[in-house]
């Protein structure tokens, strides 16, 4: 039986310590297609018998999501919301491996994008799902806190899509020097990581109307906590960062009431792919350069403490 190397949890009860194993390589089913290749990007290498539309050796990439259509929300078409939500990589075995065996219906092809640089179309569906939600009317001004990949690519989604002005607000370092190289905002303000407090006020006395339009999208309780005080009256809020359960806000009800603030959420993505595979494979959204590292699966561990540096925009692996 061929096998493959793949990176796996120890323990679902520990979920920061990871292994190599050697596993089979999977068998695919009638509906699938067989990957191979990293962070499901990749070449297809074996197509099931009731399979259209693909051809051995095609450069694809796919979308992670595995939906239950069954559930309140699925059949209410609010499917982000499925109460049976299944994510290849996150609550099954995923693309940290030499093959991946996934439907065919979730499957698009690439033909500009490098691998490492299809790696970014899933952050990119994720984008495209939060301006959905957010829906900003043409000419809005709007102020993005954080400039990793999802940060760069949504500031690039409001220039593309009627934003007057993006302000990308983020810490010193490479994730904004890409952002610089980019262009993906109209201007950048670089806060101090340990004390920001300067360039709070600093955005304070420039905008003293505030933004249309603030996304969150550090993940950092106090910044969190500041971002509404930077949403203009009859503005929206867009929580868009990736929070442990235990972080608060502390949100005043009655600026929210007499400001007419709209709170958003976004979450994850479902049936964005297609729009963010066009996006990127027509250079529309530019992720060059994005991509800072790349590592062997079997180098996981060196992949971690880059991410972990603060010297890194996107670390990509590969078998």
């Amino acid at each position: 039986m061929a096998t493959m190397d793949a990176l796996i949890l120890s323990s679902p009860e520990k979920p920061r310590q990871l292994e190599i194993v050697t596993v089979p390589i999977p068998e695919i089913k009638e509906d699938q297609v067989l990957i191979k290749g990293h962070e499901i990007v990749g070449v297809i290498s074996q197509i099931g018998a009731a399979v259209h539309g693909f051809s051995v050796g095609d450069r694809c990439v796919a979308d992670n999501t595995i939906l239950c259509e069954a559930c309140f929300y699925c059949r209410r078409g609010q499917h982000v919301l499925c109460e049976n939500f299944e994510s290849l990589g996150v609550t099954m075995a995923g693309g940290f491996a030499g093959y991946v065996a996934i439907q065919s219906k979730k499957v698009y092809k690439i033909k500009n994008l490098t691998d490492e640089e299809a790696t970014l179309v899933e952050p990119a569906s994720c984008a495209i799902h939060g301006l959905d939600k957010l829906n900003p009317a043409v000419g809005v001004e709007a102020l993005i806190f954080g400039a990793g990949p999802t940060g760069i690519i949504l500031a690039q989604l409001l220039k593309l899509n009627g934003a007057s002005k993006v302000v990308i607000a983020a810490n010193k370092g490479i994730k904004t020097q890409i952002a610089r190289q980019l262009e993906a905002g109209d201007e950048y303000i670089e806060l101090d990581r340990n004390d920001p407090s300067s360039q709070w006020n600093r955005m304070k006395e420039e905008y003293k109307h505030g933004f249309d339009v603030v996304i969150e999208a550090t993940g950092s309780e106090m910044v969190a906590n500041r971002a509404l005080d930077f949403v203009r009256r009859g503005g929206s809020l867009m929580v868009y960062g990736v929070y442990s359960n235990s972080d608060l806000v502390h949100w005043s009800p009655a600026k929210i009431f007499q400001d007419e603030i709209k709170i958003i959420g976004s979450f994850a993505q479902t049936h964005c792919f297609p729009r963010a595979v066009a996006y990127l494979d027509s250079g529309k959204i530019k992720v060059k350069g994005m991509v800072t590292d790349v590592f062997s699966i079997k180098d996981f561990d060196k992949a971690l403490e880059k991410m972990k540096s603060k010297s890194a925009c996107k670390v990509a692996l590969k078998p």
